[in-house]
């Protein structure tokens, strides 16, 4: 009997630290737990947002008639072109009267309409949604919600002889500032 009473409190400590373990580790499982459970949650909001998206898209599309009409640039607009602006107005920091810049411009469109994209070294920088009749060419560009600063562009382009359109940009940024540019575009010829 001494034997027991003397490993008792032995038994008894090792028993409850095992209790304690086991009880640590539920508490751990039960975390996992809850956190996998919030990220089924989380993906099955994605995954219904998803379905919503492309039952919309499936009923915009039904929407249209089986005959889809192309809006397409005309040959004397469509390709590439070389630009020159000038800044001409500016109450912006961000140009000086006087500036000038290059830029490649290619007057393109697709099922969903026409684009003039501007590329700077190789490099697309800007997209315009396009539009124009007999009285010239109209482009606008209006930066994105996730943009430090909102910058919308216009463009005004005459319809000039086959290889000159001139016309003005204006930039607006953050509604507190206006630059406006001087545009010469020239027909890029390929040799």
């Amino acid at each position: 009997m001494p034997l027991f009473k003397m490993y008792f409190p032995l038994i008894l400590s090792c028993l409850l630290l095992w209790g304690c373990r086991d009880n640590e580790k539920e508490q751990q499982l039960a975390r996992r737990e809850q956190a996998l459970l919030r990220k089924e949650q989380e993906f099955a909001l994605k995954e219904a947002d998803y379905y919503a998206l492309v039952r919309m898209r499936d009923s915009l599309l039904a929407q249209k008639s089986d005959t889809v009409i192309i809006r397409t640039w005309p040959e004397d607009l469509a390709g590439m072109w070389t630009s020159k602006s000038v800044c001409r107005e500016s109450n912006c920091s961000e140009y000086v009267i006087g500036d000038q810049r290059s830029n490649a411009w290619e007057f393109v469109s697709d099922s969903t309409g026409l684009f003039t994209r501007v590329f700077n070294n190789n490099k697309l920088i800007r997209v315009y949604s396009a539009s124009f009749d007999s009285t010239g060419i109209r482009l606008h560009y209006k930066s994105d919600s996730s943009s430090a600063r909102t910058t919308e562009m216009n463009v005004e382009l005459g319809r000039g002889n086959g290889s000159l359109i001139k016309g003005m940009q204006t930039i607006g940024i953050d509604n507190a500032c206006t630059a406006k540019f001087s545009i010469e575009l020239t027909r890029l010829t390929t040799r």
